[in-house]
């Protein structure tokens, strides 16, 4: 009898859920309509729509997250214009949703397209035109835009404007803007976030605003702070810069056994000495190594560098500076600036279109973590971190280690959120991906990464251990998303990426959205 009465219980309270479910479904939608009459039927998509798990799984690019048990929004909104956010902002308040924005799905902890909490996806896939003004030299971006549209965009009108964003092309404008967004320009130009002009968001309120309406503090909180904390972006004004005509790509790759522990080591004091329009970047991998013919792997540290002019120019500047590379001629080659950036993809020798493909890149698993590094890390440092990468659940690892200096060393910590400037050698991304299914695989994969991570604690930046924002890891810390988050549990993983600008995102999110309805893992938390 007990166990029938229970069972009755349990059937009877799943049903009051999925009815109390249903219900919140049906008034968001009735709401949706309401504030948008019929325009807003063509980019609804609930469970029972034919595309929506195609559309749901199109920008998920952390395989992690595509399995049947994680949760999955009630409803996608693919905008075609400001009205359509608006109308989800407010109806998602006023029914208990919380929102989470996609624009490229590259979030490394999905955060832009998981929650534990009922949610709506606004997916702006559909929202991306660019308008590339050269007389200005400025361009409007919509949000839902990639980086490498961007890139097509602008090279098919000019040849020696670029923007300093990042490297992989199909990474959403959205948020890599809005966390900082950084490549091969860095150096010479900042980061992307830090050549914004102007920005479109819907508030807390449903208001379009753009810098003017929206305040310097706003402003100043959204180039760097991660946007979704404080609003929904809708489109940024950037400022384009100059670059040569021709600009010089080369490749040095070095094995354990061709001294590349030396070669790093060394760098580790040259490339943030560099001149600006030099940048050599370090990505570190396992190979097939060539002094053995059983298959055994080895350690390679791919030396990869950009310069803002000719051959003639880099070779005795390299040699004056990083001698013991050896780079010669024949490693290389002169091109345009969007020719470089398609052969730092992989992509060398294809049709510029190819940026155009926002399904180019093969994914997979992965779990990654970031560091800065502010003194050089010893030999004997870099040989026990080679030592990890050949550990069970270390195959699929990639370091890529980007130099500062230059212009980041200029510009002030305050100045936008990002706050690693002055002072930062280099930044490192560590990440371990896998191709092989199940929970067992996967958690070994990042006990492995944790590891490598907790090995490298005494060499990097400490009071805080600092950590780049568009690199999310949620190890770090997390938030309530459920209700009330203290500014305390925030400021576990807050200074981490931001250090002391953390008090004042705090103090402008407690402004403009005193209630934290923007919320997720890592938002940042209001005052009030």
């Amino acid at each position: 009898m007990k166990n029938l009465s229970l069972k009755f219980i349990v059937a009877i309270t799943i049903g009051f859920v999925f009815s109390c479910a249903s219900d919140i479904h049906e008034n968001f939608l009735k709401c949706l309509h309401f504030h948008n009459s019929t325009s807003i039927s063509n980019v609804v998509y609930t469970k029972s729509s034919s595309a929506y798990d195609s559309l749901l799984h199109f920008s998920i690019q952390n395989l992690r997250f595509s399995s049947n048990n994680i949760p999955k929004p009630l409803v996608i909104v693919t905008p075609l214009q400001p009205c359509h956010v608006q109308a989800t902002v407010i109806c998602s308040q006023r029914h208990g949703l919380q929102i989470r924005i996609r624009s490229g799905g590259h979030d490394f902890e999905g955060i832009s397209y998981v929650s534990q909490v009922p949610f709506v996806i606004i997916d702006f896939i559909n929202y991306r035109n660019i308008q590339v003004d050269l007389q200005d030299r400025t361009a409007w971006v919509q949000v839902g835009a990639t980086v490498g549209e961007l890139y097509y965009s602008i090279a098919t009108k000019t040849s020696t404007l670029a923007f300093p964003a990042g490297v992989c092309p199909t990474v959403g404008v959205a948020g890599q803007f809005s966390g900082g967004g950084y490549g091969y320009l860095l150096r010479k130009y900042g980061l992307a976030a830090d050549n914004i002009m102007d920005a479109h968001i819907i508030d807390v309120k449903g208001r379009f605003l753009d810098r003017e309406a929206m305040g310097e503090d706003l402003f100043w909180a959204i180039r760097g702070g991660g946007g979704a904390s404080f609003g929904v972006i809708l489109a940024w004004k950037i400022k384009l810069v100059p670059v040569p005509s021709t600009v010089t790509l080369f490749r040095v790759p070095r094995t354990l056994e061709q001294n590349a522990t030396k070669l790093v080591h060394k760098w580790q004091s040259v490339a943030s000495k560099l001149p600006k329009d030099l940048t050599v970047s370090i990505m570190v991998q396992m190979v097939n190594s060539s002094h053995s013919n059983k298959g055994e792997l080895t350690v390679q540290a791919l030396f990869q560098g950009l310069f803002l002019g000719g051959v003639d120019k880099v070779i005795p500047l390299m040699r004056e500076s990083f001698l013991e590379l050896g780079l010669v001629k024949e490693d290389c080659t002169e091109m345009s600036w969007i020719e470089f950036t398609l052969h730092s993809w992989g992509f060398g020798g294809q049709p510029l279109e190819v940026l155009l493909n926002r399904s180019q890149v093969t994914r997979d698993s992965f779990k990654a973590k970031s560091d800065y590094v502010k003194h050089p890390i010893p030999e004997s440092g870099l040989e026990g971190l080679w030592r990890l990468f050949y550990e069970d659940g270390g195959k699929g690892v990639l370091m890529v280690i980007f130099p500062f200096g230059g212009r980041m060393g200029e510009i002030p910590e305050s100045e936008i959120p990002f706050p690693h400037r002055a002072g930062v050698l280099y930044q490192i991304q560590y990440a371990v991906h896998w191709e092989e299914k199940g929970d067992e695989v996967a958690q070994r994969h990042i006990h492995w990464i944790r590891k490598l991570y907790s090995y490298m604690e005494p060499f990097v930046s400490k009071s805080p251990r600092e950590a780049y924002l568009n690199y999310r890891d949620l190890d770090i810390g997390v938030n309530n998303i459920h209700g009330y988050t203290s500014y305390e549990q925030a400021s576990i993983w807050g200074f981490k990426y931001f250090k002391n600008n953390f008090n004042r995102l705090a103090h402008v999110k407690s402004k403009v959205d005193p209630l934290n309805f923007f919320r997720y893992e890592q938002s940042i938390p209001s005052l009030m």
